[in-house]
């Protein structure tokens, strides 16, 4: 049971957001935040949900109503004499129409980003991909966050001048407005390699070696470290940074914030170094505090030498205006700033321009990517494997003089559950946002092309050169139980939390939302929102689908097919192929349908399938 001061039950009822599509928040219970000396507040994996989730009502605020909610927190931390710096943490990019649909893209989302304040800002994995896209965070969000975006292991060749620099700078150091802390920072991204040839990531375990990170080390007027950065908060890359930093500084406090695996988070490294890792997709804000920092770098340090008691705390936010309102103790008409709702404006004039509310179709019923079991009838895995691919190939024209196919999609390339309802230009990029086309390569021998989805699943080669090459097909939530093996089985199921079996907090009270039960290194009382549990299941690297024959009737088996596959994972299939016996390589492949994507080719199976006129049934 919680201390009773630590929860609330208001009983005022939720009112309309600032997306008039979005659905109202849901009164429930909460915990408050844990003010301290100095406070963060922390996103990470927004990858363009600026308008929040029009779906859902536990995070249906929207980027407008975090401008004024920063807003408000700094006003309280400057009344009351403490601090609070922003954090960002990459992949700001792809997964919202917002972003993917706009020409150029990234139209609205750098001018919709720039609007808050964010006092530290880096990279993600996907700002990197496409040369276009890196370019665009050098010329914007880099010169938007002048100041504040760091870069410590990440380089850019300049487009105009083609010389190798650091994308932003390495680090800085910093005062903080009123406590006076002084903190030096970094920030990182993992050890990628799967970026564009216009930007180069040095390793971490490089970078740590390197002249400028060794003679930054040396300052020792320090009261705080901050290494922030598109890292797993529990991946070697941080470990590593953390045995580095803390042999060169052995009692300075140290504090991580993390991002990539896209789930709630904290790790405790030791009594004087804790990391943070604040979900995905405007879900959540994480709140971290720490108390008992000592202010005035090494001389005050000298002249008090007795042990430092530091006292870290964090807090998940859910992003709805319930929970923020309440957080900044505020009301329905003193919670919006000017500022906030000029960028809430801003954001649903994007969402006209571009017609996100364009309808295709409509959703018979929810479709989930981990909250059902893998293979299911409400599982969208298997919606695709059994009805979108195979329907959609059926109709390709070597399949209709005879041909057979195979296709194989990666889970990864599959971002967000469908809902009943609805399901319009916004959903569909939602669920599938990226570019990349089906590829083929034409009369594979069935026996060998068969054995592909087997190597890319069940372990052995293929998926020990993919841990090593840091390169996973899953959803990143599911892929960050690599970390967490103790957590995770495969007949367990995958928590909201990214890998644990969750637990229901407070099971005896009726009524709660169903939502995230974090456990995390801290215990279980991270989640600012009181919800019942939801089970999230583990699901395979990739998925198969069959077009033209059943390959459960054996009587059926072809001789040869054509082998497609989402062109992200060509490598791997090339991989898989040569183990069977089968070398063939990129010149052997060829695109399917003139490049078209998998997104275009969900789209018009819904359009023909779930096509519906007027409203949709709720």
């Amino acid at each position: 049971m919680f201390k009773s001061a630590a929860l609330l039950l208001p009983l005022l009822r939720a009112v309309s957001c600032a997306q008039p599509e979005a659905l109202e928040p849901i009164a429930a219970p909460l915990r408050e935040l844990p003010w301290a000396q100095l406070n963060f507040l922390h996103t990470t994996d927004v990858h363009g949900w600026w308008g929040g989730h029009l779906q859902e009502a536990s995070f249906s605020a929207d980027w407008g109503d975090y401008v004024s909610f920063a807003k408000h927190l700094r006003e309280k931390a400057d009344a009351e004499g403490v601090d609070v710096l922003v954090v960002d943490t990459g992949d700001r990019v792809e997964g919202n129409a917002i972003y993917d649909s706009s020409k150029p893209r990234g139209k609205f989302t750098y001018e919709i980003a720039k609007e808050q304040h964010i006092d530290l800002i880096s990279s993600g994995n996907h700002e990197l991909y496409k040369a276009d896209t890196a370019e665009g965070e050098y010329y914007h969000t880099v010169r938007d966050f002048q100041g504040s975006y760091l870069a410590s292991n990440l380089d850019i060749y300049d487009p105009k001048t083609g010389y190798l620099e650091p994308l932003a700078p390495r680090y800085k150091k910093f005062t903080t407005k009123n406590q006076g802390i002084r903190i030096l920072a970094f920030g990182f991204i993992f050890d990628f390699t799967g970026n564009a040839n216009n930007t180069v990531v040095t390793r971490v375990e490089d970078t740590v070696n390197q002249d400028w990170f060794k003679e930054a080390l040396k300052d020792k007027d320090l009261d705080l470290i901050v290494v922030f950065g598109h890292v797993d908060i529990r991946s070697p890359e941080y470990a590593l940074l953390f045995s580095t930093i803390r042999a060169a500084h052995e009692d300075l406090p140290i504090q991580f914030f993390g991002g990539h695996s896209h789930i709630r988070d904290y790790k405790i490294f030791d009594d004087k170094s804790v990391a943070l890792e604040s979900g995905r997709y405007m879900e959540t804000l994480g709140f971290m505090s720490i108390d008992g920092l000592r202010t005035g770098g090494l001389d005050n340090r000298a002249a008090s030498p007795q042990k430092q008691d530091i006292t870290f705390s964090r807090r998940y936010i859910d992003n709805n205006l319930f929970s923020l309102r309440h957080h900044s103790g505020k009301d329905k008409d003193s919670f919006p700033t000017a500022h906030g709702m000029n960028v809430s404006k801003a954001i649903g004039e994007a969402r006209d321009s571009l017609g996100l509310t364009k309808k295709y179709g409509c959703a018979p019923h929810d479709l989930w990517i981990s909250r059902c079991p893998y293979p299911h009838k409400e599982s969208i895995l298997s919606w695709i494997e059994e009805q979108v691919l195979p329907n959609s190939i059926a109709e390709s024209p070597r399949l209709k003089s005879g041909g057979k196919a195979l296709i194989i999609q990666n889970t990864g390339a599959i971002r967000f559950d469908i809902f009943k309802g609805a399901f319009t230009k916004d959903t569909k990029f939602l669920v599938s946002p990226f570019t990349s086309p089906l590829r083929l390569i034409k009369d594979v021998p069935y026996k060998a092309a068969s054995q592909v989805i087997k190597l890319l699943n069940h372990g052995g080669p293929i998926v020990l050169e993919m841990m090593e090459a840091n390169a996973f097909l899953q959803p990143p939530e599911v892929t960050a139980a690599r970390f967490r093996p103790s957590l995770l089985s495969s007949s367990r199921p995958v928590g909201a939390d990214g890998g644990r079996s969750q637990r229901p907090m407070l099971a005896e009270e009726p009524q709660l939302v169903p939502g995230y039960t974090t456990q995390d290194d801290a215990g279980s009382d991270g989640d600012d929102t009181v919800h019942s549990r939801i089970d999230f299941y583990n699901v395979p690297n990739c998925i198969q689908a069959a077009a033209g024959f059943d390959p459960a009737k054996k009587d059926e088996e072809p001789q040869i097919v054509d082998l497609m596959y989402n062109e992200f994972i060509q490598k791997w299939i090339l991989m898989a192929l040569q183990y069977v016996g089968q070398k063939y390589t990129s010149d052997d492949t060829e695109v399917y349908a003139q490049g078209k994507s998998f997104t275009d080719i969900m789209t018009d199976w819904v359009s023909e399938h779930w096509a519906h006129e007027g409203e949709c049934p709720k």
